[in-house]
Parts: structure tokens; sequence; C-alpha cells
């Protein structure tokens, strides 16, 4: 235990630090300054990625299979482009001028329903550069002009177009959580001044946080969308418990001393508050999907920076500030709420238990909310334009379902045996891959011909021929062919044909310009195949299937073709696609579901165990907050409406680690006035301290929540909004109308289960008259230790150990008339 002195000296040394932060504050400010110029320039600097697959395990098969295709493959950038109101004639001559485009290397379009139904075409193109290409772009560009008279609508997954979407979205909201920011502090400050000061502390740490971002080098595109805001929403408390302080502080003492002595008293107050909501994102961090380390890594900072801006800057901001608050002081709008408290002690016998039976209800119901891995069978309330196309594409043309299939390459009569199995399949559609795409007059790409056949094909003397197939059988070191004859001698067309256009452009080969072009034409169209769909080391092919991207059907049929490919190759086999990837997400939830719920529990209960000192407080506030994120996924469940799994897992670490500080400032207030008044008084005057706090905080976080759920078009993004803003009413309703009911009745529980901790003692140091009511221990011009019911005239310099000192206003009386006055007045209470 620490002895009184010291917790003094602790006391002390936070004076010293209060007093250099106030008195050095032009030091801040320009530190502060600095900071901010530097962070308009470096928040340009951070890369922003947008793909969910990216932040998968390293372990997961999508994550293998994308790296591999990256590395083994050319993905050509491609797009869809839709015009509506036309006659397939016409239709038929954009599809010929379209081909003709030099940056076009490949246009799919026919008399199918699959590229013209109901008045509207549907080209399948595809550039001649990368889908990273910004030349790709370029193409698309022109071709959106040279169609410009038409009805045209563009679906690709070139360019960053969902990524401006969101960020004009956000934008957006940002402003419409600034104006709710304002109005809030507004209606609940005590003077007009100190809302700029809150607003001033806030913007610095916001910008410090957007300028720090490139630390990480890239983010997600949810980190870059929401931090911001949830940053406000969750760190805004730690201003407010500071400038309450300052002024409560400043009754009785001058600016600067108030500024102080506030600071002293808020550092090590705000930095434990601040511990239960860093607790729950450390949750976050423990998620197999990097997601959830990104997110929680970017909202730790933006804590930090919260605090330290509060810390550092905001003391110094009073001090400018302070003369203006003191001239511009009015009648708070927050009312008082009795009500609330005598209901509370009307209904402590009813509540717990039908919350007891409400959340175990819950828990079943939320068991069952149905979680979704990907973004095609979720709805937002706002529509991108990207999400419009895909929906009138898919609505006149049909949805596609593609993965594709990663298998060693080198052995053609294997691949397409898989591929006609595989075509055998009801659940797959079409199959695409060297072995079944046509090269010429029936003959697929990698179908053996003989020299004479091949000399057949393209019309080419036979002696040519043979000689073109001897020097191939050279070039493949394949000399027995050479001793027994060429005429069984057969080769894949694919194969030949690249070997004689090497030939011929080596020189070694001549051709008649006829024949050149045809050749030239068939080595571009092969070219690109083999760009696409084979490399040294693997072939690539592409399985178009009759399954939505997930679904319990979908994955089954994704193991099934790993064991029907695993008939004929016993190397590794990888399917990446958008339904790998979904059930790749499906199966770190498993993991990740459990991880994070006892992670962000163990590390509140933590913080809980030393705050009150007791093991029964703890598990009564994390019951109440796991009992409001059990009723907030319970809505999805009733409602049969899919929620993405990632809403679930950020939303639930955030509610436990911030909507719990509701409950810790209703819990604390009433374990200190319990003792002190009777219960039903004690409720009242708590739920009246409580209420400003938490609907300050509350509605922010939960009107943030409510504007990223109705505004933004990604099903990522507005699930975690609409989830945070129904979340924190619930947790407010739930603290408000549940928890005074379950303090009264388990407090002798909570006391039972207390045990003793170190901690910091409150030192209170006064002079003139003053009336102590408590157990204190400390200094009047000697030493004074006990329990004290009385007045001291003179300087005190006490440690309230219990109870409280209250400063008095010295009218000269004797002590002990206002003594005895006081007794009356007690005994006149009592009868």
């Amino acid at each position: 235990m620490e002895t009184p002195n010291e917790r003094q000296e602790d006391t002390g040394f936070m004076i010293k630090v209060a007093t250099f932060i106030v008195d050095r504050r032009n030091l801040f400010f320009l530190l502060f300054g600095i900071a901010i110029l530097f962070s308009i320039v470096a928040m340009n600097w951070v890369n922003v990625e947008n793909s969910m697959a990216a932040y998968l395990p390293d372990t997961t098969e999508t994550s293998q299979g994308l790296d591999r295709m990256e590395q083994q493959f050319i993905t050509y950038g491609s797009a869809q482009i839709m015009i509506t109101n036309i006659p397939y004639q016409e239709a038929e001559e954009i599809s010929e001028e379209l081909s003709d485009l030099d940056s076009v290397i490949m246009l799919n379009f026919d008399n199918t329903s699959e590229h013209y139904n109901n008045f509207s075409a549907l080209y399948d193109i595809t550039f001649g550069y990368e889908e990273t290409d910004e030349q790709a772009l370029v193409a698309l560009d022109e071709i959106k002009e040279m169609l410009s008279d038409y009805d045209i609508y563009v679906s690709t997954s070139m360019g960053d177009a969902s990524a401006e979407q969101i960020a004009s979205e956000m934008s957006v909201i940002s402003v419409l959580v600034a104006v709710v920011v304002v109005t809030v502090l507004l209606l609940t400050s005590q003077t007009w001044a100190e809302v700029p000061v809150l607003l001033l502390t806030f913007c610095a740490a916001a910008l410090i946080t957007k300028g720090t971002n490139f630390i990480m080098g890239t983010i997600s595109f949810v980190s870059n969308s929401v931090t911001i805001v949830l940053q406000l929403a969750l760190s805004i408390d730690y201003a407010v418990i500071f400038c309450n302080r300052y002024k409560e502080e400043h009754q009785s003492l001058s600016i600067r001393e108030a500024d102080i002595i506030a600071l002293s008293k808020a550092i090590p107050e705000i930095s434990s508050s601040s511990l239960t909501t860093i607790g729950g994102l450390i949750a976050m961090m423990f998620m197999q999907f990097g997601i959830g380390s990104d997110m929680a890594l970017c909202l730790i900072r933006s804590i930090l920076l919260s605090l330290l801006a509060v810390f550092l800057l905001m003391p110094g901001l009073i001090m400018l500030f302070g003369k203006a608050m003191d001239k511009t002081h009015h009648k708070s709008f927050i009312p008082q709420i009795p009500f609330v408290g005598k209901f509370a002690y009307k209904t402590r016998y009813v509540m717990p238990p039908l919350f007891l039976i409400l959340i175990v209800a819950a828990y079943l119901v939320s068991s069952r909310c149905p979680y979704v891995y990907g973004y095609s069978m979720l709805e937002t309330p706002v529509q991108s334009d990207a999400m419009l196309v895909d929906e009138m594409i898919e609505e006149s043309f049909g949805s596609s379902n593609m993965v594709a299939l990663i298998v060693p390459a080198g052995n053609y009569e294997k691949e397409k045996a898989l591929l006609r199995e595989l075509d055998s399949c009801p659940e797959v559609s079409s199959t695409l891959g060297l072995s079944n795409t046509e090269a010429m007059d029936g003959y697929m790409l990698t179908d053996k011909l003989t020299a004479r056949a091949f000399s057949e094909l393209l019309e080419l003397d036979y002696e040519v021929a043979q000689l073109l197939y001897m020097a191939y059988a050279v070039n493949d070191e394949n000399y027995a062919k050479i001793v027994n004859g060429l005429s069984t001698y057969s080769v894949p067309l694919i194969d030949i044909f690249m070997f004689l256009y090497d030939e011929v452009d080596e020189g070694y080969v001549t051709l008649e310009d006829d024949m050149m072009e045809t050749l030239e034409n068939a080595h571009t169209q092969m070219q690109i195949a083999l760009d696409q769909l084979q490399s040294e080391e693997y072939s690539r092919m592409l399985i178009y299937l009759n399954l939505p991207e997930e679904g319990d059907e979908t994955f089954a049929f994704l193991d099934k073709m790993h064991e029907i490919a695993g008939r004929y190759y016993e190397d590794t086999i990888l399917i990446p696609g958008e339904a790998t990837s979904q059930y790749d997400l499906y199966k770190t939830f498993q993991t990740d579901n459990t991880v994070v719920n006892v992670v962000s529990i163990l590390a509140v209960l933590v913080v809980l165990l030393f705050t009150f000192m007791s093991a029964g407080m703890p598990v009564l506030l994390i019951l109440i907050i796991q009992g409001a994120i059990w009723i907030n996924f319970s809505f999805p469940a009733i409602q049969e409406k899919n929620l993405f799994f990632m809403s679930y897992l950020i939303v639930s670490s955030i509610q436990m680690g911030a909507n719990i500080d509701y409950a810790i400032v209703i819990s604390g207030r009433f374990m200190e006035l319990k003792d002190k008044m009777p219960k039903k008084e004690a409720i009242i005057e708590t739920m009246n301290f409580a209420f400003p706090t938490i609907v300050t905080s509350g509605s922010m976080l939960a009107l943030a929540g409510i504007f990223i759920g109705q505004m933004s078009s990604d099903g990522a993004i507005c699930g975690i909004g609409q989830c945070l803003g129904r979340g924190t009413i619930i947790s407010i309703i739930i603290v408000m109308f549940v928890l005074p009911q379950i303090l009264l009745l388990g407090e002798k529980i909570i006391e039972k289960t207390s045990f003793a901790v170190s901690i910091p003692l409150k030192l209170e140091r006064t002079s003139g008259l003053m009336r102590v009511d408590g157990m204190i221990q400390g200094q009047i011009n000697g030493t004074i230790i006990g329990e004290m019911h009385g007045f001291i005239r003179g300087d005190a310099n006490l440690f309230v150990n219990m109870g409280k000192l209250e400063q008095q206003e010295d009218s000269g009386g004797d002590l002990d008339t206002l003594f005895k006055e006081e007794k009356e007045e007690e005994n006149h209470e009592e009868v």
C-alpha cells in the first residue's frame, strides 16, 4: 500500500507536469501548428487498399491464388459496356467499329441472349493493356466518347471509381456529423466560448491523425473512410471531461490555477477512461482478417492523438478563451431527470429479472443472425453508380460467378479431361481454357496436329510443314521422332503456331503476304490467350458457375472442384475467385468471432477490476453491455436482413469498449453517493449527474453511426454505421433504464466482492472557512487524522479518503454556532 506521503508526492508530481504544460502553452501551440501543417501535406502520402481479399491471411487459398496469378499471368484491362434502346443491326455495326480500335484486342458480341436482349446490347471488351495500366482507362474513356450519343452503362474493375464514391459520401457525412457535434456541444455547454475550445482541440487531433496515416504505409478503405468520424464520437468525451473539471475548479480558483489543478486531476481520470475503449479495440487486432488489425491500429492511434491534444493543446486554449468563457455563461439546456431515478427505485425488483430473460432471448436470436461474406447479397440505402449499372446489366443479361482454376502446366490432355468433367457438372455453366478454346476450323488451341494436317489447315506446302516439324523436334530435343519418321509426329496447334511465328520473325522461314497476315493475326490472339491462361509453371482455367457467389451450396461445390481436380493433379490446386474469397472469409469468421468476443471482454474486465476494486461490478457492467450487443444483433435476425460479417466484429468491439463508459459513469457516481444519502436519493442524484455526459457522447456516436449507415453505398461501411448507431441507442436505453435497478439490487454483491487496491487519493487544498464531512487525513496547521464532521477555519491540506470537503462562504461567525446550526438542520431533516 502507498503511504499518504507517497500519494501526496504523486499528486505533487502531476501538479508540476500540469504547471509546465500550462505555462509553456506557446511552445505547445508551436509544436501543434508544425504538426498540423505537416499533416496537411502528409495526408496525401498514404496508400489506400480497396480490396477486401488483400487482408486475408497468407495461408488462405484466395491470398495464395491471387499472388500466383499476379506472378504467373497477365490480367488485361476489361469492361462491360451496355447500350440500351438499340436495334441489333446497329449494335452489330458498333461491334465492328469497336473491334477495329487499336486499343481493343478482344471483343465478344453476338445475337445470343447473353449479349443482346430486350433491345439492349452488351459488349465484353478486353484492352491491350494490363488492368493496372492507366492507358486502359484512357482507352475506355475514348470508347465512352465514341458512344456518347447512345445510352451507355459501363461496368469495370479498373480505376478507383468506388473509392472516389466512398470518399465523396464520407465528406458529406463528415460535414453532417460536424453540424451534429456543434449542435450537441452548444446544447450541453454552460458557456458559449467553451465550444470553440472543444472544436479546435478535436480538429487538431483529427488533422494529425489523418496526416500520420502514412506511417502505416497502406490502410484499408474502411479505415480511411470511418476513422475520423469514429475518432470524434469516441474521444470527444475526453475534452468534455477536462472542460467540466476546469469549470468546477474555476468556481474557487483563478483561470491559471484552475487550469493547472483541473489538468492534474484530468490526466489520470481521462487516461483510465480511455483504457476501456482501447481495450475493446485491441481485441480487433487478434482477428485473422487483416482489416481488423488495420482498423484497430488506426483507431487506437487516433485516440492516443486525441489524448495528447486534450493534455497538451487544450490547457493553452483554455487560457486563451478563459475570460470569454467567464463572460458567456448561459443556462444549461439539459434538463434534470429525477423521474428516471424514481422509476429505477420503484422497479428495482422487476427490471433485473426481465432484463435477464430479454438477454437470454437476444442471445438465442442473435446467434441466428444472417451473416454474409460478400457484397452480392447486401442491400444498402444508397446505391453507387457502379451498383446501379451492375444491377441493370444483371436484370437484362443475368449475373456471372467466375472462379479461376490454377493447375501445374505441361499436360494439355489432363486439362482437356478436367474441363470436360467440370462441364458435365450441373453447377457449371461453361468453362474456358486453352484446351477448349477454338483456334481455326474447329481445331482447339491444344489439339495435336501432324505436319500434313497443319499444312492443310494453313494451305502450306507439305514439304515446308515437314521441315517446320523437323525443326520443332530438334528444338524440343525429340530426336527419336526424326529417326522414326515425322508422318505420325503430332504437335499441339498453339505450340507449332508460336514456333512458326518465331522462325519467321528470326528470318529462317519466309511466307507470302496473305499467309503472313493470317499468321500475325493468329499469333496475336494466341499470345493473348497464353498471357492469360498459361505460364511456364501453371495453367489457368476459368470456370463459370450457375451458383450465387456465396452460400452452403457454392462452398460445397468449391470443395467438390478440389476433389475433381485432385484426381488429375497431385500438386496443390488453387481456385481463386470471389466465391473462394467469401468462403475463406466464412472460415476465418468462425475463429475471429470467438477470439474478438473473449479478448474484448477480458481487456475491459481487467480495466474495470482495478477501476472499481470489486470483482462483482465488472461482471455486472460487462453483462449489461454484452446484453446490449446481443439485442443489437438480434435485429438483423428478426428482420431477416443480411449483415456483412465484418460489421459485427468491429461494432461488437467498439460497443464493448466505448459504450461501457456510460455504465462506468453511472456506477461510479452511485457507489460514491450510496453511503452519503438514502438509496433512492442516491440513484436520483446519480442519473441527474450522468445524463448530460451520456447524452453528449451517446448522441454523437449514435448519430455518426446513423449517418454512415444511411448515406454510404459500401456494404461493409454501411453495416458498421447501422449497427453502431443502433447499438449505441440500445446501450443508452439499457444503462439509463436497467443498470440503475441492477445497481440498487446488486450493491451488496459488489461490496462483498470488493478488494483493496492502491489508488491515488484525492488531495484537497483550500483556505478560509470550510466544512469537512468524512474520513480525512492531512494537515491543518498541524496534523489531523480521523473521521470528522464539522468546520475548519484556516489553511487545510487534506487527503479526503471518504466523504467530501466543501468551500463555505465565511461570514465571520463563531465556529461553534455554525456547527450547532448544522446539527440542528440535520436533525430536522431526519424528523
